[in-house]
């Protein structure tokens, strides 16, 4: 497939290129494109061959249910048959913005899109790429994470390129995302609200406003049985192709470093000089946990190219955004040293 590239200003995008991403939309296409999080690769909610496409690109397993993505509340009406008090106050305070709400789905929405299940993800992205290219587009974009399924999540165009390249119709290259890490997720579809995928808006802040908010084992990146409700509940996600070594237990890293003569070591800025004459990626600073998270994915896939292994990834201590960091590392570990 040849596949159109085009740079575009993410907080200016050329209006003619946009236009150009919507004609591919509109006529059962695949576009890559930005948005605050994670690149996503999109088609037309309700175009139930283009979404297929999506699954068959990707190679992703079928009961794995996409998100849509809304330019605005007025496309609610056909995705969605109930928007709860609990959810409107949510969309007041975080859309848009890196948050997805698990509904009650439209039946004018594919199966293919929900998996099936009764319940639709949502969410209104803030990255004016995104926004512009949904109005034109004139439709709900159903979107996973532009990449190979099982691999680390794409936060600049280089990964996106490099995974999808004469696979889709069009990408959209706006250099890096702005946080690096997938939208938070919570269902609240039923009561009480369940938190289903960590991410950029954080547990701590959940809970000032859901003080019933319900944390499920698959979200500390223990196994998940059962049909997933999103993305992100079942399967092993954001994988590096390089065995990966979580060490939650810091007083066992010596150890582990003693077993792999040629390990990469992956930490904080902090903890660097604790590795001496070792090959040291430095992921961020303790000082600014978002910054670990922006860089999460981008070193995940960079330390793939780099001579060395296995990964060895220092835990984090589970609060704020670095909880969402810790469920993304549990996911893509191949094994986990407590």
């Amino acid at each position: 497939m040849e596949t159109k590239v085009f740079e575009v200003d993410p907080l200016n995008p050329d209006e003619n290129v946009l236009k150009i991403a919507a004609e591919v939309i509109k006529n059962e296409g695949l576009v890559a494109f930005p948005t605050e999080t994670v690149y996503g690769l999109g088609a037309d909610t309700f175009r139930e061959k283009a979404v297929m496409k999506i699954f068959e690109v990707k190679k992703r397993p079928p009961d794995n249910p996409l998100i849509v993505h809304i330019s605005g509340l007025d496309q609610l009406e056909d995705v969605i048959t109930e928007f709860p008090g609990i959810a409107k106050k949510l969309a007041e305070i975080f859309w848009p913005g890196p948050l997805t709400m698990i509904l009650k789905r439209s039946e004018k929405v594919p199966d293919v899109v929900c998996a099936g299940l009764p319940t639709v993800a949502v969410r209104m992205p803030s990255h004016p790429v995104a926004r512009r290219l949904i109005e034109l587009s004139g439709t709900p974009i159903a979107a996973p994470s532009a990449n190979l399924s099982g691999r680390p999540s794409p936060t600049s165009d280089d990964h996106v390129v490099k995974d999808l390249f004469g696979k889709v119709d069009l990408i959209l290259k706006a250099g890096r995302t702005p946080l690096g890490l997938e939208s938070t997720i919570v269902d609240v579809s039923k009561h009480p609200p369940t938190l289903l995928r960590p991410g950029p808006v954080t547990v701590e802040r959940l809970k000032e406003l859901l003080p019933d908010l319900q944390i499920p084992d698959h979200v500390y990146g223990r196994s998940f049985e059962g049909k997933p409700l999103s993305p992100g509940m079942k399967y092993r996600h954001y994988s590096p192709v390089k065995p990966l070594i979580l060490v939650e237990n810091q007083r066992k890293i010596q150890k582990v470093l003693e077993e792999f003569e040629k390990a990469i070591i992956v930490c904080p800025v902090e903890h660097a000089e604790r590795y001496e004459n070792r090959r040291v990626v430095i992921m961020g600073s303790l000082e600014n946990p978002y910054s670990i998270a922006h860089n999460l994915f981008d070193v995940l896939r960079r330390v793939d190219e780099e001579e060395g292994t296995p990964i060895v990834v220092e835990g984090f201590e589970e609060r704020g955004i670095l909880f969402s960091v810790m469920n993304r590392l549990r996911k893509a570990a191949s094994r986990i040293v407590r």
